[in-house]
């Protein structure tokens, strides 16, 4: 543990999308400072990996965020069992890409129900019990996408857009009440979402030079995200180095954005 985040150790936290990728590395870095962690998500043998190399300190759930129920299940089990969650980190996404001309209903729906529904039931059952506590701290994981246009990425971006929104939203209605809710958007990060993009082995190159005919900017500092740079501002937000932050996205993406 480190003092550097000093309000995460003892604390119980909650995060989904946490069997592989940026949720995993979210709750390896949680674990890491002390917190026992409820990780959420549809795949049982990830969370299964997981909880192994964790010391006993998560507890898998398996659950789908886009089901309020099963969330209010998981919300409620966790807080019997393990304790009051004061840390709630919304990590579950899916990306379905293509031309938006070309993207089904189903799609579009898919991509809604986990990535923007899944972000507001997950909240919702936090902050209900958090409130009367006066104390906790919310981050969602959107993306970069979020703030600008990509092509093939209309119902993603859309979808985080949505979901980043709802989150700073929510920190206005619950800031009286102690409680703090921002937004962490990464930009392209090596995770098996990332990879499926891929294929070919030039398109790691490709990613950080950009792509031209795509309007898309490549990546300043000349390299792809590791889950783990994700995760860092993750904890520094949760943390109470960020007690007086709230409200605010936090860009991890290399500058690839350009702030736009």
């Amino acid at each position: 543990m480190s003092a550097w985040n000093a309000g995460v150790a003892g604390s119980t936290a909650l995060v989904t999308g946490a069997a592989r990728g940026i949720g995993a590395a979210v709750v390896d870095g949680l674990v890491r400072e002390g917190a026992t962690v409820a990780a959420v998500d549809t795949d049982t043998d990830g969370l299964a990996e997981l909880a192994d190399r964790s010391h006993g300190r998560v507890v898998p759930c398996t659950a789908d965020v886009a089901d309020a129920a099963a969330v209010a299940d998981v919300v409620e089990k966790t807080e019997r069992d393990i304790g009051p969650i004061h840390i709630g980190v919304p990590v579950a996404g899916i990306l379905r890409p293509g031309p938006l001309c070309e993207t089904t209903d189903e799609d579009w729906a898919d991509t809604f129900s986990v990535n923007t529904t899944g972000v507001f039931v997950v909240l919702r059952e936090l902050a209900r019990r958090m409130t009367p506590r006066g104390r906790g701290a919310l981050v969602t994981v959107a993306s970069n996408a979020a703030g600008v246009p990509r092509t093939g990425m209309g119902a993603y971006a859309a979808s985080k857009a949505a979901a980043t929104m709802l989150t700073r939203c929510l920190g206005l209605e619950v800031a009286r009440y102690g409680i703090r809710c921002n937004v962490v958007a990464p930009g392209s990060t090596d995770t098996p979402m990332q990879r499926q993009l891929w294929t070919d082995e030039d398109d790691l190159a490709r990613v950080i030079a950009g792509t031209p005919e795509e309007f898309r900017v490549g990546i300043p500092l000349g390299r792809i995200a590791d889950p783990a740079d994700i995760a860092d501002a993750v904890l520094f937000l949760v943390s109470d180095r960020a007690r007086h932050i709230t409200m605010q996205s936090l860009f991890v993406d290399g500058g690839a954005t350009l702030r736009a």
